[in-house]
């Protein structure tokens, strides 16, 4: 899966709430009983969807004030950090840039804008999960470009936690484009239950010159498994040398078939 001009923010680690104009909402549609003064100048003509949020690693403290009836001035401790306006019918990039002028106005002061990145490539994905989990931040959030808002789960908005590596067999190539013009695109890769899938994103330009052989044992990090099993964002890490290839041996002798 190419995430490649994607946009990438923060994974915050506060509670979900949807402003509908007059109130804080969450999920299930039942009422946050926020403060009048932490509220005010919130639009009245323009849904939001956001985390109020007490930073890093106070997810506990944060749903404490959040869930009390009568959290009075500790709602000072939060804010509401906004990455969406789900009551506009437009894509991405312009629903953000309505949120954004929504809080230049800084008719609210606890209202806050989401900072979103644009993605390079997988390896990009992993530079920044690997900075940001060590300032203590939960993962990352992918949104596809140009993208309508879903409330549901979707497969244009992707989070990022945490990645895991794996083994795979290299069965074939992909030739390059552009820079890579008459090198190695990417690999052709199997797993040892036979789900192929392919990997580009991590090689070296010597590496891309001359792939590893056919038969090769390398190993993957990747995010998670998709439905149908494959790795996601794979990035390539290196050959293993002492890998054991008795296990992928049946995908060295059907080839791709």
């Amino acid at each position: 899966e190419n995430v490649t001009g994607w946009w990438m923010s923060e994974k915050l680690d506060g509670i979900r709430a949807y402003w509908d104009g007059s109130q804080f909402l969450s999920r299930n549609g039942n009422k946050f009983h926020a403060p009048s003064w932490f509220t005010e100048g919130l639009p009245a003509d323009l849904h939001l969807d956001g985390e109020l949020f007490g930073g890093r690693n106070e997810f506990q403290a944060t749903s404490g004030i959040v869930k009390s009836f009568a959290a009075g001035d500790r709602w000072k401790k939060l804010t509401y950090e906004v990455f969406d306006a789900p009551s506009l019918d437009l894509p991405f990039e312009k629903r953000l840039k309505r949120v954004r002028t929504q809080a230049e106005r800084k008719l609210n002061a606890y209202m806050r804008v989401v900072q979103h990145t644009l993605c390079e490539g997988n390896e990009h994905v992993e530079t920044e999960l690997d900075k940001l989990t060590k300032d203590g931040a939960e993962g990352l959030m992918l949104r596809k470009p140009g993208s309508k808002y879903v409330r549901s789960r979707s497969t244009t908005l992707l989070k990022v936690k945490t990645f895991q590596d794996c083994e795979a067999v290299v069965v074939g190539y992909n030739k390059g484009k552009g820079k890579y013009e008459g090198q190695a695109g990417s690999l052709d890769a199997r797993l040892d239950n036979g789900i192929q899938f392919n990997v580009g994103s991590g090689m070296s330009d010597g590496q891309r010159r001359n792939p590893p052989p056919i038969g090769s044992i390398i190993t993957v990090k990747f995010f998670e498994y998709t439905k149908d099993g494959k790795p996601r964002f794979p990035t390539f890490v290196g050959v293993r040398v002492d890998a054991d290839k008795s296990k992928f041996a049946k995908w060295l002798i059907d080839g791709n078939d």
